[in-house]
């Protein structure tokens, strides 16, 4: 039997080959010495819902479909009862068109618009706390063997960031399984992937985790929230406005998760501890795993 590598468990992992995902880049070091790096490629994607230009996002360009349906999803533009009549890509016009038999709530969304704290300007359209009154996420267990066999497994997984660099990655993970990982240079734009991929596949949220590289903000907190995910894990550090809304919807919010260490700040309860934490290897100070505070 050959033995498994760090993607096998997944359905959806990164490629750090891709073609027009990075490229290299000519230039000098510290000493003087000519050097050759991959910096990661931006490009414009502007997302139509039915004839209406909504946004323009700037993206590495992998899943195209996934990012403009989870953004529409996660704005609260369509909904699951929303019937997707097709999302076409134009890679010439840099566009996605996502149709719908019937018109949607986009009007009333652009009326307004809250620019956030996310990288490369994530844009919340409408109210950024609407859908999370009353909101009740999946009860459920998060244990700590599979936390700790996430964040392995995570980390070692070969992606653009450890290639490359000046990116966020996103994980929909189930138990200590992680399912779909996907990446950008905005982490907003990757957990929108994520939720276009469940939005498409029609996947269930109940037992599910997100793990992200990045930090623990309100935008983070909302979009897994609206998204019915019930814990959220990250190497990173917590925004105080983050954990008040972790701790509002029932969310389980895990932050500065390295090597053996890591803080739950919201939702402890769903918190199973069936390993000791001295069983896990501390992470070596000098450490190529993923976090970006």
């Amino acid at each position: 039997m050959g033995k498994e590598t760090d993607t096998d468990s997944y359905i959806r992992a990164p490629d750090p080959m891709a073609a027009r995902l990075t490229r290299a880049v000519t230039g000098r070091d510290q000493t003087g010495a000519r050097t050759e790096i991959n910096v990661v490629e931006e490009r414009p994607l502007t997302i139509f819902l039915n004839a209406r230009e909504i946004v323009t996002a700037m993206t590495i360009g992998d899943y195209p479909e996934y990012l403009a349906l989870g953004f529409l999803r996660n704005q609260g533009m369509i909904t699951d009862a929303d019937a997707v009549l097709g999302v076409d890509y134009d890679e010439e016009a840099e566009a996605v068109v996502v149709r719908t038999d019937q018109r949607t709530r986009f009007e009333e969304k652009l009326e307004k618009k809250t620019r956030t704290s996310g990288c490369a300007v994530g844009t919340v359209f409408g109210d950024m706390m609407e859908g999370l009154e009353g909101l009740r996420l999946p009860a459920g267990d998060v244990k700590l063997s599979d936390l700790y066999a996430l964040a392995g497994r995570i980390n070692r997984t070969p992606s653009i960031y450890l290639s490359a660099g000046a990116i966020h990655g996103t994980v929909l993970c189930a138990g200590g399984r992680p399912l779909v990982y996907m990446e950008d240079v905005g982490r907003h734009n990757a957990v929108d992937k994520v939720a276009g991929w469940m939005f498409s596949e029609g996947v269930s949220p109940e037992g599910k985790l997100l793990y992200t590289t990045g930090r623990l903000t309100s935008e983070m907190v909302i979009k897994t929230a609206l998204m019915g995910i019930p814990a959220l894990v990250s190497r990173s550090g917590f925004t105080a406005w983050g954990v008040e809304i972790a701790r509002q919807v029932g969310l389980t919010l895990v932050g500065r998760m390295r090597g053996q260490r890591f803080v739950c700040l919201s939702g402890e309860e769903r918190l199973v501890w069936d390993m000791d934490p001295a069983q896990v290897p501390e992470e070596p100070r000098k450490s190529g795993r993923k976090g970006a505070e």
